[in-house]
């Protein structure tokens, strides 16, 4: 599976980890930037183009990191199709994928638990949508992008 990858400074290193996790399970990280982690960067510049990638189909996925997970999943929700949600323990990467349909996971190199991050990388990427009365709340969502 191709997943979409982007940081600011703050989260470039972690996003090296991340590319080499999912690299290990599989998968086809596509890095859409930074490409280093000594200059400031503005973190939509880059979660934007991680999102749209989502958005047309080039990546099935994206994982996009900051120091909260925050912005990037603010600028990740405006981009069209996108539904990106900040998940701090495997529970609520579960929920995430289980009742909304996530299609980005945001982490914050300096809130996340570290040890947990392979297994929250799995989960999101493993877990199946349960669709159901939950398809119809996620159509509310995405019927909310054209208001």
């Amino acid at each position: 599976m191709k997943i979409a990858l982007a940081s600011d400074h703050r989260g470039f290193e972690f996003k090296n980890v991340v590319a080499r996790h999912l690299s290990d399970m599989g998968h086809e990280p596509v890095d859409f930037g930074t490409q280093n982690g000594n200059d400031s960067v503005d973190y939509p510049d880059y979660g934007r183009k991680a999102a749209e990638a989502v958005s047309t189909g080039e990546c099935v996925r994206a994982v996009l990191i900051c120091g909260t997970g925050l912005g990037m999943s603010l600028i990740a929700n405006k981009v069209k199709g996108v539904r990106a949600t900040v998940c701090h323990n495997p529970f609520t990467v579960e929920m995430s994928r289980r009742h909304n349909d996530a299609n980005v996971l945001c982490l914050g190199v300096d809130v996340i638990d570290h040890q947990l991050l392979e297994e929250k990388l799995k989960i999101f990427l493993e877990t199946e949508f349960e669709g159901g009365r939950h398809a119809r709340r996620v159509d509310k969502i995405m019927d909310a992008e054209s208001s």
